[in-house]
């Protein structure tokens, strides 16, 4: 199978990356990787839609080799017909215009693309799960008006957590205690990052952690628990966080049962789900990542998190095979 993974930059790939893991673990199972990025398309005179793509056949010696090979331009390139690949797995964060119209196109070819760029622009927002009235998550108001979000804070006895209704990483995100304060909180939000501000009541569970479970094709595949720097707020790892192993509970399982067929509607293949206590805070169906750190902490036998993940997304796992869940 000739596999697409389209990224926003080569460059930018780094070692733990999810991109490389999954791209390392589809080389080791035979098939062959196209790294493609959206500015290198083109549409030829006679309408093909081609890539200039980073070209892999066989795997590297790890995937950290994978990801400092390709970071570093070391790769065969090579112009590729976008409609001859047999699949193509959106790794490319931000979610562009010119991302989403190349995938678009590769699926117009008949490429299926894992996630559905459409499935995607429905799902990304934040705001998406808070209309999920059946699927359990903290108490949440979507809104720009002040007055509304005051309101709402002085509901919640623990305070408020912030967040932009687009954005990741923990970009943005905030935990208010005084009500008072949250107009000039949205303020400092929508200054960087436009569009309407999600107001979660902040758990007390989060002192324990925040789990990422990995969702993919109605599989839990594995997962890590991610806690807080000490002094710290965000458990992100990109502001502090630090991984720790985590069990995979009965709640955590009924969380993705409850999610699941709204992601398969979408046509969401692949998401990271991120709990705490018994409530899904977000879900992240862009590019979700962290399987590094799942696989750091896995002990089970049978294949890799990547490569259970891999054979979920192509369609070749064997139910009989050992699981990470």
């Amino acid at each position: 199978m000739q596999i697409g993974m389209l990224i926003s930059s080569a460059t930018v790939i780094r070692p733990t990356w999810t991109t490389a893991h999954l791209a390392q673990a589809a080389l080791l199972a035979g098939h062959s990787v196209r790294f493609l990025e959206p500015g290198s398309m083109e549409v030829t005179v006679h309408g093909r839609v081609v890539a200039r793509a980073h070209v892999l056949d066989t795997p590297e010696s790890s995937p950290a080799d994978l990801a400092n090979k390709l970071a570093g331009l070391h790769l065969v390139r090579r112009y590729v017909d976008v409609g001859s690949l047999d699949l193509l797995v959106m790794r490319a964060n931000p979610f562009t215009s010119t991302v989403q119209n190349l995938a678009l196109m590769a699926q117009e070819r008949g490429v299926r693309v894992v996630n559905d760029p459409t499935g995607i622009a429905r799902t990304r927002s934040k705001s998406w799960l808070a209309s999920l009235r059946e699927v359990p998550h903290p108490p949440t108001l979507v809104t720009n008006d002040h007055d509304s979000a005051r309101l709402f804070a002085e509901g919640q006895s623990h305070g408020v957590v912030l967040k932009p209704a687009l954005g990741s990483g923990g970009r943005g995100v905030q935990h208010l205690r005084d009500p008072s304060r949250i107009a000039n909180a949205m303020r400092d939000i929508t200054r960087t990052q436009p569009g309407p501000i999600v107001i979660q009541g902040y758990l007390p569970d989060a002192d324990q952690g925040e789990k990422r479970i990995f969702w993919v094709n109605g599989h839990i595949v594995g997962g890590y628990l991610r806690k807080r720097a000490p002094g710290a707020f965000h458990h992100n790892l990109q502001r502090g966080g630090l991984p720790e192993p985590v069990e995979v509970t009965d709640v955590d399982r009924a969380i993705c049962n409850a999610i699941g067929p709204h992601l398969r509607r979408n046509g969401i293949v692949l998401a990271g789900l991120d709990i705490i206590g018994g409530a899904l805070i977000e879900c992240n169906t862009l590019n979700p990542g962290g399987i590094h750190y799942a696989e750091s902490f896995c002990t089970k036998d049978g294949p890799s998190i990547a490569a259970h993940a891999l054979q979920l997304i192509t369609g070749t796992w064997n139910n009989t095979e050992a699981k990470h869940a």
